[in-house]
């Protein structure tokens, strides 16, 4: 790492560092998965004889592998020459995952933020980061967790904050059968956990867009 010194401002030359972040490489049978599909569809008394119908088993196995296979991707990180220390956040980030409990989808959003320590992540990764903890079977509490968890431990930064709101299909299409209702969850880290006034921008800021996409 070279460091020079330009007037009053240091630019430090240290190359980016990216952080290759894959799923858990997992065998997956999908003809077993098609002949399984096909034996719990006709156990449920689904006909699967019509043309619209018979490739249904396959389709479905397939739906379900791309629901639980999130992409690999790197997590690309750069020096913060500017000493940034306030608020980073990508807002509205959307993603679909799956209810372990049922194994029906569930959908939202989440709001990611961080206050950069030494190192920033490329902005594209904090999507990246989503679709890899949702692309599993998941609930939604440790799905939020996970998120703040990993940029802690990746970028030891100020602070962490993540804000996911969802709805459910499990409560919306069985049991309950409650539509249009948001169940929100949040990870806290840092200052964004122990600095009250750090908070309360962050949930302002978030707040801002909720308001401005309604």
């Amino acid at each position: 790492m070279s460091v020079l010194g330009t007037g009053s401002r240091v630019i430090n030359h240290e190359l980016p560092q990216a952080l290759n972040v894959a799923p858990v490489p997992v065998f997956r049978d999908m003809e077993a998965a098609t002949r399984a599909a096909h034996t719990l569809l006709d156990a449920l008394g689904v006909g699967l004889d019509s043309e619209s119908l018979k490739a249904t088993p396959q389709r479905l196995a397939k739906a379900l592998s791309d629901l639980l296979t999130p992409r690999e991707f790197n997590a690309t990180m750069f020096p913060n020459d500017e000493g940034y220390r306030q608020l980073v956040i990508q807002c509205g980030i959307p993603f679909r995952s799956v209810c372990e409990h049922h194994m029906l989808a569930f959908t939202g959003i989440a709001h990611v933020g961080y206050m950069p320590g030494d190192r920033i992540l490329g902005l594209s990764k904090l999507a990246r980061l989503v679709e890899h903890f949702a692309c599993r079977p998941q609930v939604q509490e440790r799905m939020t967790q996970q998120i703040a968890d990993w940029l802690q431990e990746a970028l030891s930064p100020e602070g962490v904050g993540v804000v996911v709101i969802a709805q459910h299909s499990c409560i919306s299409l069985r049991g309950a059968l409650v539509h249009g209702s948001d169940t929100v969850t949040s990870a806290l880290h840092g200052l964004l956990s122990e600095n009250v006034n750090a908070r309360q921008e962050f949930m302002t800021l978030i707040g801002m867009f909720r308001g401005g996409s309604q």
